[in-house]
């Protein structure tokens, strides 16, 4: 039996992402985004949202677009500057959005803990610079090491390549990065998939995200590029 919804378009698909929720967005720069259910979340109108990402969004597309949107309240994030991330910039130097600076192992870890139900873990990272404080320490052999808590979120937006019927999910290359390990962490996991086969139509072997941890699901053949327009 599938627990997993599939929905006719990505504006039904966030259609429950109410005011002040916790998103996990899957996407490594422009690389695995899921650009459709951005613009559909844009659309929708939720405010006060806080965004776990790997960086603060580029030009105007994805999560920059949410931000130029202001509905953003707080951005948790590895890379909030770039060349490109002019959006973010105006904002955090404005005082409308909050910045939560988080190493990029550290925040991968601190993901994958929440979808294992891990109440924390001690790291190296950070320990001697700006981000230990306040930060519980604990020296374990000859090593310094911080406290580090689990990041969850109420909601996941990931993309894959292809789904099939009972919300496995298969991902292309590089896209995968952050989608699996956010998969498992959110309290509703939404993926959109280039295509959506049959059940049973996918190697086992392939399948990178089971089907259990995604709630809903929804098909876009053409996904919007990055820079405007379908993907060929």
């Amino acid at each position: 039996m599938s627990f997993t919804t599939i929905h006719e378009s990505a504006d039904d698909a966030v259609a429950e992402i109410g005011d002040g929720a916790t998103l996990l967005i899957g996407g490594f720069g422009l690389a695995g985004m899921p650009f459709d259910l951005i613009d559909a979340l844009v659309r929708q109108g939720s405010r006060d949202l806080t965004v776990v990402s790997n960086n603060a969004g580029n030009g105007e597309v994805g999560i920059a677009a949410l931000l130029k949107a202001e509905r953003v309240r707080k951005i948790v994030c590895s890379f909030p500057r770039q060349s490109d991330s002019f959006v973010f910039d105006e904002l955090y130097r404005t005082g409308r959005v909050e910045l939560e600076l988080v190493p990029q192992g550290n925040l991968a870890e601190r993901i994958r803990a929440a979808g294992a139900g891990i109440g924390a873990f001690f790291c190296p990272t950070g320990v001697g610079t700006p981000l230990a404080e306040g930060k519980e320490s604990r020296t374990i052999g000859d090593r310094t090491y911080l406290l580090e808590y689990p990041i969850s979120g109420d909601f996941a937006l990931i993309a894959a390549d292809t789904a099939d019927s009972a919300g496995n999910l298969v991902y292309r290359k590089t896209a995968r990065n952050f989608g699996p390990v956010m998969a498992t962490a959110a309290t509703t996991t939404i993926a959109q998939a280039r295509r959506i086969v049959c059940s049973g139509q996918l190697d086992p072997e392939a399948v990178v995200t089971p089907g259990i941890y995604v709630d809903d699901l929804v098909q876009i053949p053409r996904p919007r590029s990055p820079i405007g327009g379908a993907a060929p």
